[in-house]
């Protein structure tokens, strides 16, 4: 491409714009608001998916083995685990995919941990013994909560195991949750990109038909099908830029007014809830946005160049 056909190219697709500036505003305007209530609608999601993948990342499983103590059990040769073998059925469990971390509790850590709860501080005098001896268990903590009853179904299987404790509704609250967000985000995202293209498309075919005299002319001279395609391309994805930039700002400006109003007026929320920051939303929103912006602006000015435009 000649530098003079790129500033040509340039120049129009910005007259363009002016040439219909109440269509193309229309435009700017409803790509804004379609990108604003995008952005707006992942900054919240985000926040509540960091929300529950936090809470995701607290569900666990508990492993109880077999002990020699326990007369009801059968005494199957095999049936209680030795040190080694326990050691490996703590490899085996970390490195399942359902798992994100194992933690081995020895009889003496459960003893420590739950005597002063039930007992009081002094629950060694009364118990010469630990009476949790040889009650070892491993906490296995989920990567995807999803996947709960494959792993569940896979520590029943191992023979050294006797129970395995678990929340089931707790895995399913979670799951339907982190589904639910995601069908609706689609939906969301789906109108509000038919809109934008639409909007685009009609912008781009006012042009077209305010310049089909001067078009036919420049065919006429031997203007290339690029030539004239271009500046409605070009128009097409900076009313797509300047659509996705004004959002950007906006949402910029109120979710780190938020975020700041939240952590000071309501400090104890941020305790337990863990909200996304400023970079962590807008490293990925930035991106996303332009990318979009420009997207439909070309997907818009291409589809109307092609239906409006025979050359």
């Amino acid at each position: 491409m000649k530098i003079s056909t790129l500033f040509y190219t340039i120049r129009q697709g910005v007259v363009n714009i002016f040439r219909n500036k109440w269509y193309s505003l229309a435009s700017v305007a409803t790509i804004s608001a379609c990108l604003f209530l995008f952005g707006l609608f992942y900054a919240i999601v985000a926040n509540f998916q960091n929300i529950v993948m936090t809470a995701e990342e607290g569900v666990s499983v508990t492993v109880f083995f077999h002990d020699p103590k326990d007369e009801c059990e059968s005494h199957e040769e095999g049936m209680f685990p030795t040190d080694e073998r326990l050691y490996e059925i703590g490899q085996q469990i970390g490195a399942r995919i359902e798992v994100s971390e194992v933690i081995f509790i020895s009889d003496d850590e459960a003893w420590a941990t739950f005597g002063p709860d039930y007992f009081g501080p002094n629950y060694a005098d009364g118990f010469p013994e630990n009476p949790l001896e040889g009650e070892h268990t491993y906490e296995a903590y989920l990567s995807d909560v999803s996947m709960q009853d494959a792993l569940v179904t896979w520590l029943l299987s191992i023979p050294e195991v006797r129970k395995v404790n678990y929340s089931e509704l707790t895995a399913n609250t979670l799951s339907g949750v982190n589904l639910l967000i995601a069908y609706v985000s689609m939906g969301i995202i789906i109108i509000l990109l038919a809109v934008s293209i639409f909007l685009i498309s009609n912008t781009v075919a006012i042009g077209i038909s305010v310049r089909k005299e001067e078009i036919n002319i420049m065919k006429y001279i031997g203007a290339t099908d690029f030539f004239v395609r271009a500046p409605f391309v070009l128009e097409g994805m900076l009313i797509g830029i300047l659509g996705a930039g004004l959002p950007l700002a906006l949402i910029y400006s109120l979710y780190n007014y938020t975020l700041n109003y939240i952590i000071e007026r309501f400090s104890v929320l941020s305790t337990f809830l863990n909200f996304l920051t400023v970079d962590q939303v807008f490293g990925f929103l930035t991106p996303v946005l332009l990318l979009l912006g420009v997207g439909i602006g070309f997907l818009g000015s291409v589809t109307t160049v092609r239906k409006h435009l025979h050359v």
